[in-house]
């Protein structure tokens, strides 16, 4: 990862895009993705407000995937499914593969056209700090950017409201549409789960804590055949570096930052 320019100031216009770059005389073609599953509360909200925007496209796993970053499968068969979505008009399926999968068989199968853009989450849990590495919800964003289309990955606050989530959605989100951003990098925005009136305001241009947010901790059970058993949690971070996605969130901000794609950026760098 890398600190980006401030919002809409890139220099060489040529590598970048505008999220409304679309064609104008019809809607904006959205497709939805997670990695929490199609069954989640975050993917339904996240497709109800892409419904104010445009045509929308739901593609998700059928099963939780959180933590498969951007692993997809290489072998084998990926079944869909036509599922009914509790959105109007909303046309949704679901695979039984990785996010990463979502977004390449959306593509290249379901859809009848390429998106214009992807959105993904929005996830159960933070993505920030180190765990954006792990992250499944933007994986599935990054596979977009693979094929060429621009994405932003949506997370909140693990057993928060939702509230300032979906206070902010929107706006946040024709924000992004807006402005520009470079053609190896995404959008990433992070809610906190505090309620509307606790919301100290947006902190953009944030940048990747270098440390996860759930510290990994282990508790170790020993068998009687001598083998051993660890049995994971993760233990919250309390602090954060200065000008990070992390501290913008634990100080009760919404966090916008940009992920760049360092192999999409070798390419443009020259």
């Amino acid at each position: 990862t890398r600190r980006s320019s401030d919002l809409g100031n890139i220099v060489n216009e040529n590598e970048c895009i505008c999220t409304s770059d679309y064609e104008k005389e019809r809607p904006m073609r959205i497709m939805v993705v997670n990695d929490d599953g199609i069954e989640s509360d975050g993917i339904r909200r996240l497709a109800g407000m892409a419904a104010e925007l445009g045509e929308v496209w739901v593609v998700a796993p059928r099963h939780q995937c959180s933590a498969m970053s951007h692993c997809i499968t290489v072998r084998g068969s990926l079944h869909m499914k036509e599922e009914s979505f509790p959105v109007p008009g909303v046309k949704a399926y679901s695979v039984d593969g990785t996010p990463a999968d979502c977004v390449k068989v959306g593509i290249k199968y379901l859809l009848p056209q390429k998106p214009d853009i992807v959105f993904s989450g929005i996830n159960c849990g933070y993505n920030v700090g180190a765990d954006i590495l792990y992250s499944g919800t933007v994986g599935a964003a990054m596979e977009a950017l693979l094929n060429e289309i621009p994405a932003i990955a949506f997370s909140e606050e693990r057993g928060g409201s939702g509230a300032a989530a979906d206070t902010h959605l929107l706006p946040v989100v024709r924000k992004l549409l807006a402005k520009q951003i470079a053609k190896d990098e995404i959008w990433n925005v992070n809610f906190p789960g505090c309620p509307p009136e606790e919301l100290q305001g947006i902190r953009e241009n944030r940048i990747p804590d270098r440390i996860p947010f759930f510290m990994d901790d282990y508790r170790v059970e020993e068998r009687e055949d001598k083998s051993f058993c660890l049995f994971v949690s993760g233990k919250a971070a309390q602090t954060a570096g200065k000008g990070t996605d992390m501290e913008a969130v634990l100080e009760r901000y919404i966090s916008i930052g940009k992920i760049r794609n360092e192999v999409l950026g070798s390419r443009s760098d020259g």
